[in-house]
């Protein structure tokens, strides 16, 4: 069953399996020197366009994200650059005391990741620091306003340096890893034709920040990779996350995140039906125009919330889905002396 687990995550996040042998497992000291001398991407804000990720460094990224919840986490990446994307490789998690809001890294912090590194570079592994990753408990991926900073202040001293967000509650729910890759733009930069990027449900409590620095940074496409080489390691990993997914049911130990989504929901909606106008009186054609703008924004806000509101149904659903599952499969039934699976298609008709 924990293999057919394994298949099943590998899917649903597009694990791509390399060879051994691929170049993104071997590190070229001389070729790692010239392109840091070079530093193409000082010269374009852009130039990195990918961010891509072993399957052992996400599993233990996703592994800390949840034991820190409902706190923030922070650990640290370790990798190299590959043409135009960032490859991560491993990924160690850094002793910090984070709120439900902030984790910030304090001078223990920093010796641990300097001591680790040191380690790291003795045990003969000589990829580099190339970035940082966080947890946001149940508000989605992207970078807060303190985010954007530390990021900038990273890229200033120790480029290349990416900025990668985890969410474990929407992890947890959705049965896909929730994650998204960054970097931002230099101080004073303005990017010329900005794209809407894809909605994702931010709560209202948290929009403000978003969109006030929406536009500082940039995101890049996350791709995850594995190799036959890293069955072991990662059976080793999966074994201890699927123990956890298993004795756990998303409805109870997300069952504040719920809440608070819909909580949020409710506020949302209530927003949007208190600035719906009401019957009014024929008004001039300007003042006509000006009203249809408005209402064409309201219902943009409101076909937001209906996303919105469908997302938590799938997410309550999927929850459901996984609990009936496990009793049908793990419950020993009065008398049986064994699990009752002829249930399973009946019990799945829920919707």
């Amino acid at each position: 069953m924990a293999n057919t687990a394994l298949k099943t995550f590998s899917i649903e996040n597009d694990i791509v399996e390399l060879s051994p042998q691929d170049d993104i497992y071997k590190f070229d000291p001389e070729a790692d020197r010239k392109i840091n001398r070079e530093s193409p991407w000082s010269k374009d804000p852009h130039y990195f366009k990918s961010c891509k990720i072993s399957a052992v460094a996400l599993i233990k990224m996703v592994m800390h994200a949840r034991s820190g919840v409902p706190y923030e986490i922070m650990g640290m990446l370790q990798g190299k650059v590959v043409g135009t994307s960032l490859v991560i490789l491993d990924s160690f998690a850094l002793p910090v005391q984070g709120t439900e809001t902030r984790v910030n890294a304090g001078a223990e912090a920093t010796e641990y990741m300097v001591a680790y590194y040191q380690g790291s570079q003795s045990a003969g592994r000589p990829e580099n620091l190339v970035g940082w990753y966080h947890s946001h408990p149940g508000y989605g991926c992207w970078l807060s306003g303190i985010d954007v900073s530390t990021q900038m202040n990273n890229q200033k001293h120790t480029d290349p340096f990416v900025a990668v967000v985890v969410d474990p509650n929407r992890t947890m729910t959705a049965g896909k890893v929730d994650i998204g890759a960054f970097r931002t733009y230099p101080e004073n930069y303005t990017p010329a034709n900005v794209a809407s990027s894809e909605y994702q449900s931010i709560p209202l409590s948290k929009i403000e920040d978003f969109g006030v620095h929406a536009n500082q940074y940039y995101p890049l496409e996350v791709e995850i990779f594995k190799s036959s080489l890293e069955t072991q390691l990662l059976d080793l990993l999966w074994n201890k996350y699927w123990v956890n997914t298993l004795s756990q049911s998303p409805l109870v130990s997300n069952r504040a995140y719920a809440v608070s989504q819909l909580a949020d929901l409710n506020q949302k909606l209530s927003e949007v039906q208190s600035s719906v106008a009401g019957t009014k009186a024929s008004l001039p054609f300007s003042q006509q125009k000006e009203l249809l703008k408005e209402e064409k924004k309201k219902e943009n806000e409101l076909a937001k919330s209906v996303k919105d509101s469908n997302k938590i149904a799938a997410e309550a659903q999927h929850g459901l889905i996984a609990q009936i599952i496990k009793d049908v499969i793990f419950s020993i039934r009065p008398g049986s002396g064994q699990a009752d699976t002829s249930q399973i298609g009946e019990s799945m008709n829920i919707g």
